[in-house]
């Protein structure tokens, strides 16, 4: 299941992004995790309450959430920059996230020595994954209503993964939940985007129309644009409600193939929310 190798048993395929979307991931890890974390490398403590309000305005509550955490960190610190304390390096690390064509550890890695903010880059997101590691499991866990929402999918539509977190994290964060027995196909980063994997899904037979991704980002948004199939959002802090619609509502009309304009309508909906 960890490739694509799998063959579709459904005419309709549901997509469903991880962290934010089916995981209740993305908050607990942004508040405890990824900000505190840049303040201790940069020292930033005395302004850390705004800082870290911009922090999560970034990557949680506008348009740019869920962008890569080196551009959301390039953004964070271009702000600090220009309202609070100079970075050394800022410019050439918000440079490098716009143009690099990898954003990883190891690609920053190679850019140590460059400017010593890529290595307070790289210290920084070392530090971040040590301290989701240390998250209580119990607090990771899905949204309300994702198991209901996943049972009534089961059996009517073949169901993949898209995610761009790490395979060992989602398969044991969906495995300790029991979402992973109704998944058919696991595609996270090491596959490549989502919206490559998206491309793959595709190639393996089904109608544009009959592909749904569900997801909590713009990037989620955007991948299904460029493959022409359909979207379907779970807006941030209304992520219940959103799970309930689903499987009330836009299930049933993806199933029928009358999902065209209520996706229209949902897709400017989640622009609004993170407006």
């Amino acid at each position: 299941m960890s490739d694509l190798d799998f063959k579709k048993k459904h005419e309709h395929i549901v997509c469903i992004d991880s962290d934010g979307c089916a995981m209740d991931t993305m908050n607990i890890k942004h508040f405890r995790c990824f900000g505190p974390c840049m303040i201790k490398e940069w020292g930033l403590e005395k302004w850390e309450k705004e800082i870290l309000e911009k922090w999560n305005e970034i990557n949680l509550f506008s348009m740019t959430r869920g962008i890569n955490r080196f551009k959301g960190l390039a953004l964070c610190l271009l702000y600090v920059d220009e309202n609070y304390t100079g970075i050394e390096g800022v410019k050439a690390l918000k440079t490098w996230s716009d143009d690099a064509p990898e954003l990883s550890n190891n690609a920053v890695s190679k850019m140590t020595e460059v400017s010593p903010v890529f290595e307070k880059a790289l210290n920084w997101s070392k530090s971040v994954n040590a301290s989701i590691e240390e998250l209580p499991e119990e607090e990771i866990k899905p949204f309300e209503g994702v198991k209901e929402a996943f049972e009534e999918v089961y059996g009517k539509c073949d169901i993949a993964v898209v995610s761009s977190a790490n395979p060992e994290a989602v398969r044991a964060e969906w495995g300790r939940f029991g979402l992973l027995d109704m998944v058919d196909i696991v595609c996270t980063q090491e596959m490549g985007s989502k919206s490559a994997c998206l491309g793959m899904i595709r190639d393996k037979g089904y109608d544009v129309g009959h592909i749904l991704m569900v997801g909590d980002a713009p990037g989620d948004l955007q991948a299904a644009l460029e493959n022409g199939v359909y979207f379907y959002p779970i807006l941030v802090r209304h992520e219940a409600e959103s799970w309930s619609e689903f499987k009330d509502k836009a299930l049933e009309k993806f199933v029928a193939d009358e999902y065209e304009g209520y996706g229209s309508l949902k897709a400017e909906e989640f622009k609004k929310n993170l407006a």
